[in-house]
């Protein structure tokens, strides 16, 4: 494997290291060009988590190389990123993007391209990188800012044993998820987090037939908190039970009141992959379900299954053997298995939004839309698209066969006072009304015969 070499020397560690203030872009004229420019920029510092136990195994000469092949790799895998040296596990990698949105992926790209076993003298070996990074607008990029607040990342993502990634000028990066870790349990107490509705619509029906809870924090200082900023820290915490029994709670009564004013639809709740191994929990919310009277489903995840799957797969026949539907999220965002999908007892899959966005600019991704519909119901099992922003997305899913959508085009997530006020409306209507007859010349490409 070829080796990255650097100019910059290795350095002693993060909590030591000093460098020069120097900015990015030296000059006012720089940054204005910039700004003109849809450029965002991400630095990450990853951490090798088994260096300690290599360098003993391997020797010390050995295991610093071992840095250059896990930069070869990256540097392969994305070929516009940088990689030099920030200490003897540490490297520290730059990434210029188009926007915010693109940082997850390149994470994401990160994790996948280090997957694989590395051969170390002949012997396979998989390691793992811890990562805190940070990213904002190249016009406001500033190196001494960004190395610190990354290392600060990489400091919270040990102590949460999860990746950390934030946006400078967000507000929610400032967020620390430490804090807010502490702070989850009398947020929940003092009625600071609420619940948010999202409606799903049966296609050929035009009607509204189910609704997702979606979780928030309004906290007294900080605003609203949107759920990828605390949902982590609560499931590092053990909180995470604790607050999908409140929801569970409050989606019940929310329920039973829709219930009674004649709109008797279920409400799916997500349910974390670190759960459905805890059999303390998946007792107390069976029984709160049991008892509650309402219609409650649950959401999860392909690879919450994957972390244990005997015993989630277990745990959601449990679920299932009650009465609760159940829904297979995100299905094509992560690794899908169709080992697991086969077993797992759901009646409900859910095409992530990343392919229905694309759905009508794309070659491929209508391909991979019509396979999974074909595959869910041979399997079953109804479909949901998430993430439907146009009325041609959803004419086209309409086409394919599509049982139920969900996205912008119908409604943002509400509360609960607004959702009864669209229910009782038909607001929906207004999207589903949009021409469908735009693909039917080509709905033979679709179906079958």
């Amino acid at each position: 494997m070829p080796r990255v070499r650097s100019d910059h020397p290795p350095l002693a560690g993060i909590a030591s290291r000093q460098r020069p203030r120097r900015a990015i872009l030296a000059t006012a004229d720089r940054r204005r060009l910039c700004r003109d420019l849809p450029c965002y920029r991400l630095i990450l510092l990853c951490e090798l988590e088994e260096f300690a136990s290599l360098r003993r195994a391997m020797g010390v000469t050995r295991a610093r190389l071992l840095m250059d092949d896990v930069a070869a790799r990256l540097v392969a895998a994305l070929p516009d990123l940088r990689a030099r040296p920030a200490g003897p596990n540490l490297l520290e990698l730059g990434y210029d993007c188009t926007s915010p949105v693109a940082g997850p992926s390149i994470l994401d790209r990160v994790r996948v391209a280090i997957a694989a076993p590395f051969d170390l003298d002949g012997e396979p070996y998989r390691l793992s990188l811890r990562i805190g990074g940070v990213g904002v607008a190249a016009a406001d990029a500033d190196e001494v800012q960004m190395i610190e607040a990354a290392e600060q990342a990489l400091v919270d993502a040990r102590q949460m044993q999860a990746d950390v990634l934030r946006d400078l000028i967000d507000p929610a990066a400032g967020d620390d998820p430490i804090q807010l870790m502490r702070e989850l349990p009398g947020a929940i107490a003092e009625g600071q987090i609420f619940l948010q509705y999202q409606p799903k619509v049966r296609v050929r029906q035009q009607k509204v037939v189910s609704a997702e809870a979606l979780v928030r924090w309004r906290h007294p200082t900080r605003g609203l908190i949107l759920p990828g900023a605390f949902i982590e820290a609560a499931e590092r915490s053990n909180i995470i039970g604790t607050l999908t029994l409140w929801i569970i709670r409050r989606a019940i009564a929310d329920q039973r009141t829709l219930a009674a004013q004649g709109y008797d639809i279920p409400i799916f709740i997500n349910i974390s992959g670190v759960l459905l191994s805890d059999t303390g929990f998946v007792r107390d919310a069976c029984a709160l379900v049991a008892a509650g009277g309402a219609k409650i489903g649950f959401e999860i995840t392909e690879t919450a299954v994957i972390r244990d799957p005997e015993s989630a797969i277990a745990n959601l026949r449990t679920f299932a053997d009650i009465g609760v539907p159940l829904a297979i999220d995100d299905y094509g965002a992560g690794l899908s298995s169709l080992a697991y999908l086969k077993r797992l007892p759901a009646s409900e899959l859910k095409i992530d939004k990343l392919f229905v966005t694309q759905l009508t600019s794309s070659n491929r991704d209508p391909l991979i839309v019509r396979s999974t519909i074909d595959l869910a119901h041979a399997l079953d099992m109804e479909v949901t698209a998430e993430g439907v922003e146009t009325p041609a997305a959803l004419a086209l899913l309409g086409v394919m066969g599509c049982d139920m959508v969900q996205g912008f085009l119908i409604s943002r997530p509400v509360e609960f006072a607004a959702f009864q006020t669209f229910l009782a409306e038909d607001r929906h209507l207004a999207a589903m009304v949009s021409p469908r007859m735009t693909f039917l010349r080509n709905e033979g490409q679709w179906k079958t015969a």
